[in-house]
């Protein structure tokens, strides 16, 4: 069952086109599933169009959205980055923002519908591609947005925030937490 998770605008940030803002994941099959959805004056944002998949960097410079997980107690994590144009990005870091090498066997799966007061982008990562853990360790999660309007101002959505400038890659933001082995553990 998926829960609602408000995300918050950052209080550096003013857009009041986007009316409410909610995430929800859950863990289906060998998919983590994401969804993100707006719903307001879709109509001020600018909303990449759809185009074939395909991996690029610096999506966070538009409209994206994102997902932080990491193994609860383990300084590593994975940022994932998703575009409503089906663009993604996937990326591995050893400790606060110091990339590694990761590899991501499967570009995660990405449908966007999109009317005149709503946006919703859905996402499917494989479960093979989340960062290796034990047995019973959980999960935690940062998700996040940067919604781009058609002025070309950015907004920064998180579930929280921390003090100061945005920066969805501190730990304590990763406030979500799951575990495949134990569904119960939401």
């Amino acid at each position: 069952m998926m829960l609602d998770y408000k995300m918050l605008i950052h209080p550096n940030n003013d857009l009041n086109a986007i009316d409410n803002f909610v995430v929800r994941f859950e863990l289906i099959d060998d998919y983590l599933h994401l969804q993100y959805e707006l719903t307001g004056g879709i109509g001020a944002l600018k909303i990449p169009t759809a185009q074939a998949p395909y991996a690029v960097d610096c999506l966070w410079q538009h409209t994206c959205f994102e997902a932080f997980i990491a193994v609860n107690g383990e300084e590593r994590y994975y940022e994932f980055n998703f575009s409503p144009s089906s663009a993604w990005a996937a990326y591995a870091f050893s400790d606060y923002r110091h990339r590694s090498a990761g590899i991501f066997k499967n570009a995660p799966i990405i449908k966007c519908i999109q009317t005149q007061k709503s946006l919703l982008v859905d996402v499917l990562i494989a479960a093979v591609d989340l960062p290796m853990k034990l047995e019973d360790q959980s999960f935690q999660l940062n998700l996040t947005a940067v919604l781009e309007t058609n002025d070309g101002e950015l907004s920064y959505w998180a579930l929280q925030h921390p003090d100061g400038a945005p920066d969805f890659h501190q730990r304590n933001n990763f406030i979500l937490s799951f575990n495949p082995n134990n569904p119960q553990e939401l």
